[in-house]
């Protein structure tokens, strides 16, 4: 007997080496289709289970993925160990697992065998894989590691095996229905060893005999997920009048806005702003203030401030009288787990932190020190607890998507970002603030929604940033080609994840908007620009330019100078 299976789940796990025991690594199956075949491969049993969540929530970028909402495996999906027991019957009736890549499938089914203490031989029946080294020669696809073919995805195994492409990839029913044709055909075309089957001799001829052409579907009807997923969906953004944005928008007009998430050229390849453009383009827009949040570094600060101080002498000798520039010195830190272990790659999540003062100043550039000394591992780090001991006068924001609370709500779930937000309350109290960004992106709009809500419902304040990483709209292709620059990509290359992909910013907003642009874009949200004023006036402008600070040489007495001692020149010293 053969019983091919495979699973969709909430996400990826963090380490692929870790073992099923370790249940917080694994992530949730939300999804298990199966079908057992006799060895003449005649159809025995299928069966298809969206699973009911219980303690956690599927994550948008699974979802995006699968198409399996929270709410559709709710309303039809089954308990966990009822879904493990009926898989247990199927188990005990087979003599080999089959899967396409299934040491993941393998590893989750485990997983939630010990979540429900339920005992099971998965772990111990022997596996037939349909994506292998084997196969990989079969296919012959170029681009593996080491000059080798890549392993086959079930799309290109299929495509190779049956002419056609497979296009209903990442719902199992129908993942299971084309890896279960692409097995029987592989065993067919005797790509199997009998060793490996554990088969009599005559086995492969009488194979051939019960299928004497090419592996037919079985032809199951799948249902689509995303479609079942959005019949479900309930529209939840509330709905602003006219008359409320138009008090909105009266209520904005005199509300200072200010940029508080920007790249310069310190990010190095990363941004085609130099700190001049920012300090110029904040003037340009009547800005109060502008931040510098360079990636993981605080190289650009003394030039930053620099560049503010000369923007005001400009704004001082100008007719129209005007508030100078504030800086804002910050920088964007990839916060990880621990920055001394360097057993497995952790960049990280992105946090902005800003200094209120000169103090706070000194504590971020000790981090960003220590993120390149005691951290570095791919990229420049720090950990919660190093932040700890330098957390004073210093204000954070909770970043991008990259940032840990809206990056656990779209890969992991919206309880385990809620968790880590409160762990940020906890420590920085109100100095926290969740940034809000609004770069006409899905994702974006989707995370937005539950950091709203939970802003609300703990007391947190949202302020509006964009990200910014060039000046001009018009920048984009620019900035485009300087990202090609930095990872050794051609332009033409589509942007996107995976192989055959590069990185890319999905749009051209992340330029440095207007107060009227920014204002329009969040006037439904009109906190979000009128908490800025309280981040402007809790951060103090301060110098970093200081004296050159030399020791006082002793000098023959023919050429002491009685002035120096009190005008503090250095003439005896300098005396030719």
């Amino acid at each position: 007997m053969y019983l091919i299976f495979d699973t969709e789940t909430t996400g990826l796990p963090k380490r692929w080496d870790a073992p099923i025991t370790d249940t917080d690594n694994w992530p949730r199956v939300v999804q298990i289709a199966w079908q057992l075949h006799d060895e003449m491969g005649n159809l025995i049993e299928h069966e298809d289970y969206l699973i009911k969540p219980d303690g956690f929530d599927i994550p948008y970028d699974s979802e995006r993925v699968h198409g399996i909402s929270t709410q559709l495996a709710q309303e039809q999906g089954i308990a966990l160990e009822e879904m493990l027991e009926k898989f247990n019957i199927a188990l005990s009736k087979t003599k080999f697992v089959v899967g396409q890549n299934l040491n993941f499938d393998l590893m989750v089914t485990g997983s939630e065998f010990v979540r429900a203490q339920i005992a099971n031989q998965l772990q111990e029946i022997p596996v037939l894989d349909t994506c292998t080294e084997h196969t990989a020669q079969l296919c012959q696809i170029p681009g593996g590691r080491g000059g080798k073919f890549k392993l086959p995805t079930l799309t290109e195994l299929h495509e190779f095996l049956f002419g056609e492409p497979f296009s209903e990839a990442h719902n199992a029913t129908a993942d299971v229905e084309a890896t279960t044709r692409c097995f029987l055909e592989l065993v067919r075309k005797q790509q199997y060893t009998r060793e490996q089957l554990d088969v009599e001799e005559d086995y492969f001829l009488k194979f051939k005999q019960s299928n004497p052409s090419t592996i037919a579907p079985v032809g199951l009807k799948h249902v689509n997920l995303q479609k079942a997923s959005a019949a479900l969906k309930i529209d939840e953004e509330p709905v602003v009048s006219n008359q409320e944005i138009k008090e909105n928008l009266a209520e904005l007009s005199d509300a200072p806005f200010v940029h508080l998430h920007n790249h310069s050229q310190f990010s190095i390849l990363q941004s085609t702003a130099s700190v001049k453009d920012l300090a110029e383009a904040a003037a340009a827009n009547n800005m109060t203030a502008v931040a510098m949040t360079d990636h993981a570094n605080m190289m650009g600060a003394f030039h930053f401030v620099r560049a503010i101080q000369a923007v005001n002498k400009t704004l001082a000798d100008g007719e129209e009288e005007r508030e100078p520039l504030k800086a804002i010195i910050g920088c964007e830190f990839q916060v990880c787990e621990n920055m001394n272990d360097k057993s497995i790659k952790d960049n990280g999540y992105q946090i902005v932190i800003l200094a209120k003062n000169k103090k706070g100043y000194h504590n971020l550039a000790k981090l960003a020190s220590k993120a390149f000394t005691d951290g570095f591992y791919y990229v420049p780090r720090i950990d919660k607890e190093l932040l700890l001991q330098y957390k004073d006068d210093l204000i954070v924001l909770t970043g991008n998507l990259y940032g840990e609370v809206p990056s656990k709500i779209l890969n992991i779930g919206e309880k385990q970002a809620e968790e880590a937000l409160l762990w940020w309350k906890q420590n920085f109290g109100d100095d926290l603030y969740i940034e809000i960004m609004r770069h006409g992106q899905e994702d974006e709009t989707r995370a937005n929604q539950v950091l709203i809500a939970l802003s609300r419902k703990h007391d947190i304040k949202i302020v509006a940033t964009n990200n910014t990483y060039y000046i001009h709209k018009e920048d984009a292709n620019a900035h485009d080609i300087l990202l090609c620059v930095r990872d050794g990509e051609k332009q033409s290359t589509p942007i996107g994840r995976g192989r055959g992909y590069r990185y890319g910013l999905p749009n051209d907003q992340y330029y440095f908007k207007s107060s009227e642009e920014m204002k329009e874009l969040f006037k439904d949200l009109p906190d979000a620009i009128l908490n800025i004023k309280e981040v402007i006036d809790k951060i103090e402008a301060f110098e970093l330019a200081r004296d050159v600070l030399l020791p006082a040489f002793d000098i023959p007495e023919r050429f002491i100078d009685p002035d120096d001692a009190t005008k503090g020149t250095k003439n005896g010293e300098n005396a030719t």
